[in-house]
């Protein structure tokens, strides 16, 4: 055989295997398209539903009396006295008790120390509870205020009520012009 005989053969087989690769390309490129055949899905019935959605409303503590700052001797054992009240429906086991030191508005803190059965006795429209102040505001005063607040957790839901809230201001050294008065 020349070498053109060679040459020629070679062409045909290459170009044989290039007919064969881009057929089978092609077979191959339309099988994936083929298309998937229709649903009939439908999202309607005649059936409906209503619901109500509705939050829980946790009532406050209610003061009874205005509160009263009881200054103690030179400002020692000074106290809080606050008058108040339980909604229907609650016990004495489902109010806390919080304060805030810094000024009202601040954030308002449990009471760390303080036993609310200890402080409190039951008068006849309620409760009379009797807060210490810390000991510096008591003593020194320098117009520190302090906020007492009062508030139910509802022990099903733990959902907690507005708090009730009575505010304090020492007064000046040993408790002179100190004072109290009812927020809520």
């Amino acid at each position: 055989m020349t070498s053109t005989t060679r040459t020629s053969q070679r062409r045909r087989h290459i170009t044989g295997a290039v007919v064969v690769l881009v057929a089978l390309i092609v077979g191959l490129s339309f099988t994936r398209d083929t298309p998937v055949g229709s649903t009939t899905a439908a999202w309607s019935a005649d059936e409906s539903a209503t619901g109500v959605l509705q939050a829980a409303e946790i009532p406050a503590p209610t003061l009874t009396r205005d509160c009263q700052f009881r200054p103690g001797l030179l400002g020692l054992g000074a106290r809080v006295r606050i008058f108040w009240d339980i909604p229907d429906g609650y016990t004495f086991d489902d109010v806390e008790v919080s304060a805030s030191t810094s000024g009202l508005g601040s954030l308002l803190e449990p009471l760390t120390g303080f036993n609310l059965t200890g402080n409190t006795e039951t008068t006849d429209d309620g409760y009379r509870t009797d807060v210490p102040t810390n000991l510096l505001g008591g003593l020194l005063g320098l117009g520190s205020e302090l906020e007492i607040a009062i508030k139910i957790q509802d022990p099903q839901s733990d959902w907690t009520s507005e708090t009730t809230s009575v505010a304090s201001n020492a007064g000046l050294i040993g408790g002179i012009g100190g004072n109290c008065r009812n927020l809520s």
